[in-house]
């Protein structure tokens, strides 16, 4: 059996959003060396920040300042980093609940090794040395051994944190969040032998055994009956649009000019509709039951688009059970 394929898949895009109120305060103030949280109609305080009582639900804006210092609740060691991940040598995971505090947030801690790791040890802020208003402001925590003088409110105290107005220069109103996953995929053993067929400028689905069905790119198993399928066979060249959309908007990764046309195309001898892009007529000429053919680049693993081939339109009723 031919070796399955795999390869590492990138899936990543930035995401935009607004703060708030009490997050826009939160995030400047760490800009700011200042850790805020938010004060609850019963005397909670809440770092990180909320805007809602997660109990009560009632709206909360009541901003308090919180110390630098904290202990750790609970941890986890992470043996190793990865990309992105807020230092580049083993550290810990670790929830701290900041002087001031009634709920514990979570961050790297900065510590030789697990064993000089433990809940209730005592830590403190490091800051960033370049700070935008966000929470890698917080470069990550640190062991703290020796109290401060008069830096943020004393732990040791029973008295409430302090009031805070939340008003700074130059506020942080909106974030951008680079959401990213990185993985393995690997096709499986149906799709590598297709992969590997289109590499060869063919088109190779496998049929059921039971309903005889062929699907085109191979699943493994058909959908219908829920039994494997083993036997190959090659489909196509050609095929027959089934639906189809224009698409007017560019992609940054593609090197496309819009409008294009996006299709269902039914290869012929094929159960199943794979989508591929049009080419080689205007856009506004593609029309259902079109007859199309693939179009090969040198060194292409697959088609670059399909075109016209010059036949008459398909019968709607040869197509109508593919759309």
């Amino acid at each position: 059996m031919p070796e399955v394929l795999k390869a590492p898949l990138v899936v990543e895009f930035p995401f935009t959003r607004s703060v708030g109120p009490v997050q826009s305060a939160f995030l400047t103030g760490l800009r700011e060396r200042v850790v805020l949280g938010v004060r609850t109609s019963d005397g909670r305080t809440l770092v990180p920040p909320v805007e809602y009582d997660p109990v009560t639900a009632e709206e909360i804006r009541d901003l308090v300042e919180v110390a630098p210092t904290g202990t750790v609740t609970t941890w986890a060691w992470n043996h190793a980093p990865r990309r992105d991940q807020p230092l580049v040598t083993p550290f810990a995971w670790a929830l701290v609940r900041l002087d001031g505090a009634d709920t514990a947030l979570l961050h790297a801690l900065d510590a030789p090794g697990p064993d000089a790791v433990h809940t209730g040890m005592r830590v403190r802020v490091r800051w960033a040395v370049e700070r935008t208003g966000a929470i890698t402001d917080i470069a990550c925590f640190e062991p703290y051994f020796d109290a401060p003088k008069g830096n943020g409110p004393d732990h040791g105290s029973s008295a409430e944190p302090p009031h805070h107005t939340g008003r700074f220069e130059d506020p942080i109103t909106g974030i951008v969040a680079a959401a990213r996953l990185d993985y393995t995929y690997s096709p499986g053993r149906a799709q590598t032998a297709y992969i590997n067929a289109l590499a060869e400028q063919r088109n190779v689905g496998e049929r059921c055994p039971s309903c005889r069905k062929v699907y085109v790119p191979p699943r493994g198993a058909c959908p219908t009956c829920g039994v494997a399928t083993l036997e190959q066979v090659e489909v196509g060249p050609g095929g027959t649009v089934t639906t189809f959309c224009i698409v007017n908007i560019k992609a940054k990764n593609l090197d496309i000019e819009v409008p294009y046309v996006y299709a269902h195309i039914a290869l012929d001898g094929a159960d199943l509709a794979l989508h591929a892009r049009i080419g080689g007529i205007p856009y506004d000429q593609v029309r259902m039951g079109l007859r199309v053919e693939p179009v090969w680049t040198q060194g292409s693993r697959f088609p670059d688009h399909y075109r016209p081939t010059g036949e008459p339109d398909a019968d709607y009723d040869t197509y109508r059970e593919l759309l």
